[in-house]
């Protein structure tokens, strides 16, 4: 088993310092308005130690995203645990995605800043990265459990996929957050429960 040197948790730890700091300042600032030198200052790093581990601050800012999106991921998945059946699985997960969506750091990391800053295509690559697998996965757990008329899944998959993003996009920019959320949860839910044949059990 490798066990890590001193050298190699001090150069982890001053990772983490700038990852964390600069979640912090992307969250508050935005991508453009985030100088490295403040990234620096305050991690009390040297900018030696910063192009260590990245390369400029597209690098820095893509690791953050990447964090946010296994957060976000982590999240979800740990919603959908306490679903009774594959349907209300599903559903726990969509509303802890758009509950995340109310977090101003994955509001503004994730939703504003990384479609401008990544470009729209490279910005979808990485969020099918992490959400078209667990989106599929669910699809294919309520057609299993014969909630839903069996068909392909990739194209459901892909379509609901987007539903979620889009209605991530207008909790993302309308001014009154908290009511886009009720609002887009909604419909999505009335969209979702379209697709039913078989209706899940009432709590009792």
């Amino acid at each position: 088993m490798h066990v890590k040197s001193r050298k190699e948790e001090q150069s982890a730890a001053t990772c983490a310092a700038l990852l964390k700091i600069a979640r912090k300042l992307f969250a508050e600032h935005g991508y453009a308005d985030t100088a490295t030198e403040e990234v620096v200052r305050r991690a009390r790093v040297t900018r030696g130690a910063l192009y260590h581990h990245f390369a400029d601050k597209l690098a820095l800012f893509k690791a953050v995203l990447e964090q946010e999106e296994q957060k976000l991921l982590a999240g979800v998945a740990a919603a959908s645990m306490r679903g009774r059946n594959a349907w209300e699985a599903f559903q726990l997960g969509c509303d802890a995605f758009l509950d995340a969506c109310l977090d101003p750091a994955m509001n503004r990391i994730v939703l504003v800043d990384a479609p401008s800053v990544l470009g729209r295509e490279a910005w979808r690559e990485m969020d099918e990265k992490y959400g078209i697998g667990s989106v599929r996965a669910a699809v294919q757990a309520v057609i299993d459990a014969g909630f839903i008329a069996r068909q392909p899944v990739d194209p459901l998959a892909h379509i609901l996929l987007g539903a979620l993003n889009e209605a991530a996009m207008l909790i993302a920019h309308a001014p009154d957050k908290s009511a886009a959320r009720s609002e887009v949860g909604i419909s999505l839910r009335n969209l979702m429960e379209g697709l039913l044949i078989k209706r899940p059990k009432q709590k009792t």
